[in-house]
């Protein structure tokens, strides 16, 4: 995010190279007119204004795209500008932690999709530029996206537990309210507060809640109110969450939505965040079939001792070594730096979405049935793995248990970012140079 400007030097050189050309000093001021400027300060980074101006543009294209270009220009701006101010400071923090994403972990996430839409790399790029949008900012977007994503996992899902105390509980409720099959399709509105707000931040918040509320009763549209002032995540999204399973919702959601009909806003409810709106845009009671993997890896993880290049060539010895009739499951056994799966011959058993990491989930999906992937990279090291089998699977029938805990750990995370958000958003040393 650093500005480069002309050094010293070179600028005196410039200026003599032009008086000795006789030209006056006003031609001067003009050759060294700046192409653009700082707008904000963000910790020991900048925002420039082509930066802004070309994160306004790639988000009113895509708003075009879903049928939100209604929001005035300056509410955008103002939304985009916090979204980019967000995304500096979580990338300067990846920074710190030596979070990267190097062109192999890149290429696979766009060929993955690419696939996801039915198209071929090269055709997915002529849709993007076809659609307005610049594809090579949006191979660096979705790099910042993954490295932010890499920065989440650690600093905050890897943090979170559950309690066995925690899943009986659950299993407990969810017994008689059976609440585990209705998914729900909700937007969210977010009035955000300071994390050590006053009674004064907090009536304010309160008062900006129930001023919303009233407007989308009055019949303005949620997805404007949203993009305006939500502090939530998905703000430029219409304030959209997508289709959750009702475990995997704050309970307080739950609460404001399960009286609701579809189309139909809550009243505000308060949270450690600040206030919420919710509107449901539909809920379903039908049993989730899913896509379950079966696969096995080798991990090998550099250290000290062992290269980022070393640890890759280890692997492709030894894909070289399956490839020519060597058992995969005896290397993992011998090789595999993996405790877990190393006893079991690198094998991982069932898993579904989410189940793994991004980009070892995007690995998976891109294999056909006894492929081994080329080495790649993940927060653990490198790996190779093989996908054995798909199925099929019926949510309703897995464990109780895992169901639980996979609900709680998620709606745990989903709360704890929020937080950890407008924490380090608050600590951060914000100066707006450009009003």
């Amino acid at each position: 995010m650093n500005i480069q400007y002309l050094s010293k030097a070179l600028i005196l050189t410039s200026i003599s190279f032009i008086t000795s050309l006789g030209l006056p000093i006003s031609t001067i001021h003009a050759a060294l007119k700046p192409l653009d400027h700082i707008v904000v300060v963000v910790n020991e980074g900048v925002i420039t204004n082509s930066m802004l101006n070309n994160r306004i543009q790639d988000f009113r294209q895509q708003l075009e795209l879903s049928q939100l270009s209604r929001i005035d220009p300056e509410t955008l701006k103002k939304q985009v500008l916090e979204r980019v101010i967000r995304d500096t400071i979580q990338l300067q923090k990846a920074k710190q932690f030596g979070i990267t994403v190097d062109d192999l972990m890149l290429n696979r996430m766009l060929e993955q999709l690419a696939r996801n839409n039915n198209m071929s790399l090269d055709i997915f790029r002529q849709t993007i530029e076809t659609e307005g949008l610049s594809y090579p900012r949006f191979r660096e977007q979705t790099r910042n996206d993954l490295i932010i994503k890499q920065l989440q996992q650690r600093l905050v899902a890897n943090k979170i537990s559950v309690s066995d105390q925690e899943v009986q509980q659950y299993i407990t409720l969810n017994e008689t309210s059976d609440s585990s099959k209705i998914t729900y399709h909700l937007r969210h509105i977010l009035i955000a507060t300071p994390e050590s707000a006053k009674p004064e931040d907090i009536q304010k918040a309160k008062e900006k809640a129930d001023t919303a509320y009233r407007k989308i009763q009055a019949g303005s549209l949620f997805e404007d109110i949203a993009i305006k002032i939500s502090s939530g995540r998905n703000a430029l999204k219409g304030g959209d969450l997508g289709e959750r399973k009702a475990n995997e919702l704050p309970q307080l959601f739950v609460d404001a939505v399960k009286t609701l009909k579809p189309g139909e806003t809550s009243q505000p409810v308060k949270s450690a965040s600040g206030f919420h709106l919710l509107q449901l845009v539909s809920s379903s009671n039908d049993e989730l079939i899913i896509k379950q993997t079966h696969a096995r890896h080798i991990l090998i993880r550099p250290s000290s001792e062992v290269s980022d290049e070393q640890a890759r060539k280890k692997l492709v010895e030894l894909k070289q070594k399956i490839e020519k009739g060597e058992k995969f499951s005896m290397l993992a056994s011998q090789f595999s730096e993996d405790p877990v799966s190393k006893t079991q011959g690198g094998d991982l058993g069932w898993a579904g979405p989410g189940d793994f990491v991004g980009i070892f989930e995007n690995v998976v999906n891109s294999l056909e049935i006894g492929q081994i992937s080329e080495p790649f990279k993940t927060q653990f090291g490198w790996h190779i793995l093989e996908v054995l089998e798909y199925r099929n699977h019926n949510m309703a029938k897995t464990n109780k248990e895992n169901q639980a805990r996979n609900a709680i750990q998620k709606r745990k995370i989903d709360e704890e970012l929020r937080l950890w958000l407008r924490r380090i958003r608050d600590e951060a040393y914000v100066e707006y140079i450009d009003n």
